[in-house]
């Protein structure tokens, strides 16, 4: 498959990260990017930047907590590290032959040994994650970096917010040393703004005061090859590049969402192409939010309610039990509501990854976007009641 290599960028941030200058000691502390969902982040770290900083020498361990947003965050990264640490007891691994190739070490047929059993990590009694990362950079002697993609999901449950700590405890124990042969990097990206800032500026939480960026979405450079691709393989319907980087920004500068705009506009007249594109791409906006939303309807209607006063507030939501919630509830299903039926319905939003928990008692909407697109049709209806000022917080 092809891809829209932005090599310059990654290794920009491989450099930053692995040979930092005075001024980037700081990512050091951990570097969180937060960029909206189906951007590309994904795709940028696993086609650009892991494999420059594979190619820098650093040993990479990838997880992302979407992958199954049901399993419990602390268990993913536990097996995203086991895996890689089993990697390097593997002669035939990629992983040790790129450390063999570019560090140069003398590593026996049989790969290399820790001290300790990996199906202990992660189990009561077993290495902490310090003590195990640890061990792997002074045999490995290189970096090691690890990349928890929508690390907000880590804020759910006791159990990730636990591994978190456990992270930091490890880079507290690898990076300050004078002569340590490698480093322990942190790497985290979500696609909920807010809450992954959040995570580096509130002090409760284990990376407060890490550096935070917004993730570098595509832009014109991306639309032209996308364009100059499409002409390649013959079609026909071809909007002039401004009229088409409008349409990307209207899409969320999404690059799976542009695709399909122009797929639907090879159907139309080849002549019209500037006029139609912004009305596809109006119309396919809608459209994503119309997927997601519709799962809260499909929840009922005390769903809608709970998730109205979720989206309606500019920052995390509280009281979602409070009296004067289930009040609020009863008024729009017309019954009483319990605080256990809330509790329930809530749950089944959590598994929709329509809402996330960030903390105990605490929500807020999983895709800014899908709560951009509520907003935008409550605008439309008239002013919705705003929630009493104690049920909500603020990042």
């Amino acid at each position: 498959m092809d891809f829209f290599r932005r090599t310059a960028l990654a290794e920009q941030m491989a450099t930053q990260l692995l040979r930092p200058g005075f001024l980037d000691q700081g990512l050091r502390s951990g570097l969180f990017l937060s960029g909206l969902r189906r951007t590309g982040k994904t795709t940028f770290l696993q086609q650009d930047l892991i494999p420059v900083l594979e190619a820098m020498g650093a040993l990479v361990i990838y997880v992302d907590l979407w992958a199954d947003t049901k399993a419990d965050p602390a268990t993913l990264i536990h097996a995203a590290i086991r895996k890689a640490l089993a990697d390097l007891q593997t002669p035939a691994s990629g992983a040790l032959g790129r450390l063999k190739r570019l560090k140069g070490l003398d590593i026996g047929a049989a790969g290399l040994r820790f001290g300790f059993q990996l199906a202990d990590l992660g189990a009561r009694g077993g290495p902490t994650l310090a003590q195990a990362l640890t061990e792997v950079v002074d045999l490995a002697k290189t970096d090691v970096v690890l990349i928890v993609d929508e690390v907000q999901q880590a804020l759910a449950g006791d159990d990730g917010a636990q591994m978190l700590l456990a992270i930091k405890a490890a880079r507290d124990a690898i990076n300050p040393r004078p002569n340590t042969p490698g480093h322990f990097i942190f790497i985290g990206t979500g696609s909920h703004r807010a809450q992954v800032v959040g995570m580096t500026l509130q002090g409760k939480h284990a990376f407060a005061g890490a550096s935070t960026v917004d993730y570098p979405t595509l832009g014109e450079d991306f639309v032209d090859y996308v364009l100059k691709g499409i002409a390649s393989e013959g079609a026909k319907a071809l909007p002039s590049l401004p009229v088409a980087v409008e349409a990307f920004n209207t899409l969320g500068r999404r690059p799976e969402e542009l695709t399909k705009a122009l797929r639907q506009l090879q159907h139309q007249n080849p002549q019209e192409a500037d006029h139609l594109l912004p009305v596809i791409a109006a119309t396919l906006k809608s459209a994503a939010a119309d997927v997601e939303l519709r799962k809260v309807e499909d929840l009922g209607v005390l769903a809608g309610a709970i998730f109205a006063r979720i989206a309606r507030a500019d920052g995390d939501v509280t009281g979602l039990f409070a009296a004067d919630a289930l009040s609020e509830y009863a008024t729009i299903v017309g019954r009483d509501v319990t605080a256990d039926q809330v509790q329930r319905i809530s749950e089944e939003l959590r598994d929709a990854n329509i809402i996330m928990r960030k903390g105990h008692g605490v929500y807020a909407v999983t895709d800014p976007f899908v709560q951009g697109a509520w907003r935008e049709r409550r605008a439309l209806l008239g002013p919705a009641p705003k929630p009493p000022a104690a049920s909500e917080g603020s990042i």
